[in-house]
Parts: structure tokens; C-alpha cells; sequence
């Protein structure tokens, strides 16, 4: 198999970055600059490529990560534009999964947002080299300075400027080069024609000071950087490029650029840089998984076409004319259609029948893909999101990815029988694709209950259900997701014996049960003197916990972050099965837990809210009424920075409620932060009113 470039010429990055800092304006730009597109789309116009769907569109926001390649310097690059609505985290998370790299964008105006830090500690957690794009330099108020500070102080990031701006504000004009020493401009409106000059005399000084401070941090991790600036040689420019990117992708700086997106400045040396200082697959570190035959063992796979296949399955689309699309990482080897591979998380075969090339929601049929590749695969029947794809005989388990439980959740039915079916298959749909959308049935009502990770979320997925799968439906009013706990220790045991179709069945478990503290989860601990029970029963038990987790004594919510402890156990060599042991432990551990004190846990949300200082108090007086706690008070020139943490169930309407309160001058954003435990009055007030969830 043929590639069209080498390894080394792919670069694989997300854009991310807080709701409107002009990620997809910035991708729109990358994309008619690299020839990918003959028109610039403008997402307040709704006529972004990238944002496809008609929910984006209207909204004017990116909901789904959105996939695309373009060329630049003889380069292919794979961009995933991301979504910066706090509702949406988890695609910016199993995107980051997959990429080698990714762009920063900050508003020049407001720095480093609320949901700028989530989407950083995102890309922390996966160890992913950066560039930062301070975008926005020609509005009010923008502060490259500022911003820089924030990266510092805020996200506790080194950052490394290439460029400062020329003028700012109304006066941005361009940008200066501090690897070259040379200023950019652009006169032109679509910004195509890039003009190089000298730099102007006025930034002379503030340019030379700049270009000492990249050096210097630059020398810090090159040695060879570092002898010649102190015998004061000359650095060439590709001296200095080639530090910058080792920096870049072994020591955690992170490059920092600016322009204005909208305005067309600032967008091609952005690409330059991404070619220059980004990493290709064969410069990361080798994809590690699980030998299947012994889990403990960890083995790698080197990006190379030549080694075993392996991918990463990290998205799941439903689309009107293809049906199910896959999309897929490749770590390892190459793959033609037609050729079989192995799901190994279900051990079943699955066979290749289409690759295609997408372009948003536009795509292009390829006959093979190879190590490096972001492909969709058309067919697949077995896979879930977080499975692994690899070589049927070498194959290797790739880390899964972990998803939050959602937040808040509404119920629906469908207004006809004629619906129902309709309803069922839609959902099912939907979940497939997001893993953070649940559809659960409720025992008791009835009622089919979705769940999701906020408002916005659930309400995307109701205005999808009506327009894209035309399904009718009732919806009720959202409730929060709540889980229940303990708040003390309790003991308890049960002897399951029973004679069914003429044999006995014997089971019998004793635990203890303490509280975990919050986030821990389900902690398990046995306990028993070994040989006491054969070894299976002990995952019998297991198994019968965490069924009894699923539903809890006080109102039937999930329990979590309780510790069990596994002190006893009997067996009976004729009588005992498995099942006996999985009941016993079920209904020992509801017994222990109604003698635990048990409480009910809220979602607390970490709320941030901007407003002009005059509005500050009434704001401040709304927070205290939802229950919620100020945090800290800051100022960002005029406007005051007011973060609380508010329970969930207190913000429902919040958006409106601000935008009076401020007279629309204020923007806030609320961000999951963790369960806490509901105080008694609040509980009963809330088990009381369990039933009737809708109108």
C-alpha cells in the first residue's frame, strides 16, 4: 500500500478553546487559506462548513466535534474543530484522545474563560504539545499582554510568544516575527495577500526584548541553543525552529501566536507554525495497550504502516445517507476495504466495506488508510465509542475512555402508538453516538426517562429527535440526576436458601458498609480468610453489590462513593450456585444501607459570572437565594468576575434570570464540578415530590 505523503508530513490537531473565542471562524480561515474552501463561512451568519448541523447553524455554536483535512507546505493536516459549550465537553474530551496536537484559542479581550481551563486540563491529562492563537486583537479591550499573564497565572503554563501584534484594537494591522524579526501585514479584506516588512522602528526595541526572553526560555532545554547565545553567535532561523519545536513537543512550552480570525490577519503563519513546531505521529511516544491474553502486560505499537494494524474508535455518527459512520484513529499499520479486523472488546470480526475522507459532514471515498489517518468507516456493526480495532492476529486492547454520568435528565413519550417504535429506535441512535446521553426505562412509571450532561445539551437532542428522526413526542420539564449515599457504618448478612425445580440453592454473604468520601465511588475489599469460598462466588458477590448500587433504598437513585467490605461467607459444596451469592449480596447491602443513614447527593455546579460592577450585588443576592456559595470576587477592567458553586437543581432559567438582573449586559457559565450531599430539609422536599415528572 501506497501513502500519498510521509508520516512525517501529518499533523493530527483539534481547535478548542471557551465558548466564542472564534474556533470555528479560525478553522473556516485555515481552510479557505489552504484552498480547501473557495468561500469564507461566518458563523453568525450561519454559514460555517464545519458547523454543519442545523442546531449549530441557528445557534450560532459547534455542538459535534467536526472532522476535516486540508494540505499547507506539502503537509496533510487532520483538524477536529471542537465544541466550547460546557454541555459538550466530552466531545472536546474523545477528541483530544486522538489527536497529536491541538490549537488554543483565546478571545483577546477576556483571556483565559471558564471553559478555556477545562478543555487545557483536557489536554493535560493527555500529555498533548499546543500552540496558543490569541485571536480577536482588533476588538476593544484586546490585551496580548493580558493574556499572556492569564496562560501563566491561570493555567500554570509556560508560554513561549513568537509574535507580538502591531498596534491593537482598531489599529491592528499585523503581526511581528520573532524567529525572523520581520512584520507581517495585511491590506487586502480577504486577507489572502501577506506582506512582509521590516520591523517598524517604534516596536524595534519591544520586538529585540521579546525575541532575548523566546531565546532564552528556548536555551533553558537546548544546549546547543544556549552555548551560542552565550558566545553571542548569530542563531540561524532554522536553529531556532528546529528548538522551538523540540520544546514544543518534549517540555511542555506552549507557542503562542496572535491575530484576528474574522479579520483574515495572522492565519497563515498560524499554519506555518503548526507544520514547523507541531508534532507528526512518528514524533509521539508509541501507543500502549493491553496484551489480551494476559491484561496485566502492556505492549506498544510503533506509528509506523509496517507494524500490526491498531485503531481507536472515538466517535460514532449517525448519518442520513450512509447510515452508521465510524470514525477511527489508526495508531498502527495500514488497511485496505474489504479487509477483515478484530473489535477485540467483543472478540467479534468486522469487516471493512468503506473508508471515507470527511469534510464536516461532506465525505470523500478512500480505497485504504494508513498509520497516523482519521478516517469514517462505513458499516461496522459491533463497535461502541472507546473500542479498539486491530490486526485479527495480533491483536491489542487500547486504553477505553472513561464518561461522566449525566447531570439532569427529562421525560418524553411519544404522542402515538404509531411513535413508539419510532421514539425507541431514535434514542437508541442517539445514544450510540454520545456516550454521555442515557435512555433509561422507568420501572415504576413507565415513562421513558433521557439523560444528558445539561439544558442545552438535552434540548439539542429533543430538537434532533423532532426534526432529523421526525418522531412526535411529550417532553416534561428537566430534573436533576441526583445519587444517593451513606453517612455512616452498618453491617449487615443474608443467607439466600431456596428450592427451585427441585434443588436447593445456597448462597450466603456478610459486609459492612462505610461511607467512601465524595468521588470515590465503589470501593470493594475482601476480606475473607482465603479457601473460605471457591474464588467465583467472591466475583458473584462482586457482581450483586454493584446490582444493588443501581438502584438505592432512600428514592431509588444510583448509590455511590460507599466502601463494602466483604467479612463473611459460608459455602455449601452441594447447594451453593453463583446466582445465590449475587442475590445474597444484593439484599445484604440494601439492608446494611437503610441502617447507614442514607442521604441523597446533588450535582454542584461551578458557576462564573461577568458583569458590570453595578449589577455585582444583585447578582451576588440571586447566587445566595439558589443556595449557592461565592468562591472569589475578581476584577477584569470594568467588569466584575463573581465564582460560586450553585447546586444544579437551583439554576434551571438562570440565563434569564441574569440577563434581567443585568439588563443583558452580564454572560455567565455553569460547569458540572461535583456531587455533594442534599441537606435534610431540601431531601424530603425532593422525595416528596418524586412523582409526576411531567406538566
Amino acid at each position: 500500500m501506497g501513502r500519498e505523503l510521509p508520516l512525517s508530513r501529518t499533523r493530527n490537531i483539534g481547535i478548542m478553546a471557551h465558548i466564542d473565542a472564534g474556533k470555528t471562524t479560525l478553522t473556516e480561515r485555515i481552510l479557505f487559506y489552504t484552498g480547501k474552501t473557495y468561500k469564507m463561512g461566518e458563523v453568525h451568519e450561519g454559514t460555517a462548513e464545519m458547523d454543519w448541523m442545523e442546531q449549530e447553524k441557528e445557534r450560532g455554536i459547534t455542538i459535534t466535534a467536526a472532522a476535516t483535512t486540508c494540505f499547507w507546505k506539502n503537509t496533510r493536516i487532520n483538524i477536529i474543530d471542537t465544541p466550547g459549550h460546557v454541555d459538550f465537553t466530552m466531545e472536546v474530551e474523545r477528541s483530544l484522545r486522538v489527536l497529536d496536537s491541538a490549537i488554543a484559542v483565546f478571545d483577546g479581550v477576556a483571556g483565559v474563560e471558564p471553559q478555556s481551563e477545562t478543555v487545557w486540563r483536557q489536554a493535560d491529562k493527555y500529555n498533548i504539545p499546543r500552540i496558543c492563537f490569541v485571536n480577536k486583537m482588533d476588538r476593544i479591550g484586546a490585551d496580548f499582554e493580558k493574556c499572556l499573564g492569564m496562560i501563566k497565572d491561570k493555567l500554570f503554563a509556560v508560554p513561549l510568544p513568537l509574535q507580538i501584534p502591531v498596534g491593537s484594537e482598531e489599529n491592528f494591522r499585523g503581526v511581528i516575527d520573532l524567529v525572523r524579526m520581520v512584520a507581517y501585514f495585511w491590506e487586502d479584506a480577504e486577507g489572502s495577500d501577506m506582506a512582509e516588512d521590516q520591523v517598524p522602528e517604534e516596536l524595534r526595541s519591544k520586538a529585540d526584548k521579546y525575541r532575548d526572553a523566546m531565546i532564552e526560555l528556548i536555551a533553558e532545554y537546548d544546549d546547543e541553543i544556549m552555548e551560542k547565545y552565550l558566545e553571542g553567535i548569530e542563531l540561524k532561523t532554522e536553529e531556532i525552529k528546529k528548538a522551538i519545536r523540540k520544546v514544543t513537543t518534549e517540555a511542555g512550552f506552549f507557542p503562542v501566536l496572535c491575530g484576528s480570525a474574522l479579520k483574515n490577519k495572522g492565519v497563515q503563519p498560524l499554519l506555518e507554525a503548526i507544520v514547523d513546531y507541531l508534532p507528526s505521529p512518528a514524533d509521539i511516544e508509541p501507543v500502549s495497550g493491553h496484551d489480551v491474553n494476559d491484561y496485566e502486560k502492556m505492549i506498544t505499537r510503533k506509528a509506523s504502516d509496517k507494524e500490526p494494524f491498531c485503531g481507536l474508535i472515538f466517535k460514532i455518527q449517525s448519518d442520513p445517507h450512509v447510515g452508521r459512520l465510524t470514525y477511527l484513529r489508526i495508531y498502527s499499520g495500514a488497511i485496505r476495504t474489504g479487509e477483515t479486523v478484530l473489535n477485540v472488546i467483543e472478540n467479534k470480526k468486522e469487516r471493512i466495506n468503506r473508508f471515507l475522507r470527511m469534510h464536516a459532514n461532506n465525505r470523500e471515498e478512500i480505497k485504504e488508510a494508513h498509520t497516523g489517518d482519521i478516517v469514517a468507516v462505513v458499516g461496522l456493526k459491533t463497535v461502541r465509542t472507546g473500542d479498539t480495532l486491530s490486526d485479527i492476529s495480533n491483536p491489542i486492547l487500547l486504553e477505553k475512555m472513561e464518561f461522566p454520568d449525566p447531570v439532569i435528565s427529562i421525560a418524553i413519550e411519544p404522542k402515538t402508538k404509531a411513535d413508539q417504535e419510532k421514539l425507541i429506535t431514535s434514542l437508541k441512535r442517539l445514544e450510540d453516538e454520545d456516550p454521555t446521553f442515557h435512555v433509561d426505562n422507568n420501572s415504576d412509571t413507565g415513562q421513558i426517562i433521557i439523560s444528558g450532561m445539561g439544558e442545552l445539551h438535552l434540548d439539542i437532542i429533543v430538537d434532533r429527535l423532532f426534526r432529523e428522526f421526525n418522531v412526535k413526542a411529550n417532553v416534561g420539564n428537566p430534573q436533576v440526576t441526583y445519587k444517593e449515599t451513606i453517612t455512616k457504618k452498618s453491617h449487615s448478612e443474608y443467607k439466600y436458601e431456596k428450592q427451585m425445580g427441585g434443588k436447593n440453592h445456597f448462597g450466603h454473604a456478610a459486609i459492612s458498609i462505610e461511607p467512601a468520601g465524595s468521588g470515590a465511588g465503589f470501593i470493594f475489599e475482601n476480606r475473607l480468610v482465603p479457601g473460605t469460598i471457591p474464588k467465583e462466588y467472591i466475583d458473584n458477590i462482586k457482581a450483586g453489590l454493584k446490582d444493588s448500587l443501581e438502584s438505592g433504598v432512600l428514592a431509588g437513585y444510583k448509590t455511590d462513593d460507599v466502601k463494602v467490605i466483604l467479612t463473611g461467607a459460608s459455602y455449601n459444596e452441594q447447594d451453593s450456585i453463583d446466582t445465590a451469592y449475587r442475590i445474597a449480596a444484593n439484599m445484604a447491602f440494601k439492608d446494611a444501607a437503610r441502617r447507614a443513614e442514607p442521604s441523597l447527593m446533588e450535582p454542584i455546579m461551578s458557576l462564573e459570572v461577568v458583569t458590570p460592577d453595578e449589577y455585582s450585588g444583585d447578582v451576588i443576592n440571586d447566587i445566595n437565594t439558589r443556595r449557592g456559595k461565592i468562591e472569589d470576587i475578581n476584577f477584569r477592567g470594568e467588569l466584575k468576575i463573581i465564582k460560586a458553586l450553585i447546586p444544579l437543581s437551583e439554576t434551571f432559567g438562570y440565563a434569564t434570570s441574569v440577563r434581567s438582573m443585568s439588563q443583558g449586559r452580564a454572560s455567565h457559565t455553569l460547569q458540572f464540578s461535583h456531587y455533594e450531599i442534599v441537606p435534610k430539609n431540601i431531601t424530603d422536599n425532593i422525595i416528596g415530590r418524586m412523582s409526576g415528572l411531567f406538566y
